[in-house]
């Protein structure tokens, strides 16, 4: 089916906490800084360096991380998002609408640069939820 993940949120130090991360548990660390996407150019300097996304592998171990705060800002308790990567498009519309049910859709469905169907919700149990269909994996 399909495959969870926690998804950690920094203000600025995502690049030095996933760094530290590696250095504690290994593997393979892969970041794309914001000014590397197609929203780069649009922000001021400063911004371009945080990453857009990070993703630490080792083994069946994934850990991915963001400098990408919410509007309402970073507080105790938003910090940690659930990805749930489906394994395709009926999956990923049925468990979207399910999870939004009583709560709130922040990122409605919707087809991404990266590739994927992509949104993201809060549960009604103020559980933060990603959800990614990459289209070109099988």
């Amino acid at each position: 089916m399909t495959s969870l993940y926690p998804y950690l949120t920094f203000s600025g130090n995502c690049r030095e906490a996933m760094g530290f991360y590696k250095s504690c548990i290994g593997g393979s660390l892969r970041m794309q800084p914001v000014g590397d996407s197609p929203m780069g150019n649009k922000l001021p300097g400063v911004l371009r360096d945080y990453i857009l996304h990070a993703t630490l592998t080792q083994g069946a171990l994934v850990i991915m991380a963001s400098d990408m705060v919410p509007d309402s800002g970073l507080v105790r308790g938003n910090s940690v998002s659930l990805t749930l990567n489906c394994s395709n498009e009926t999956e990923i519309r049925d468990c979207y609408h399910k999870l939004a049910e009583g709560g709130q859709a922040t990122h409605p469905l919707d087809y991404t640069f990266w590739g994927s169907l992509f949104g993201s919700l809060t549960d009604k149990y103020g559980n933060h939820w990603l959800l990614n269909y990459d289209k070109g994996e099988k």
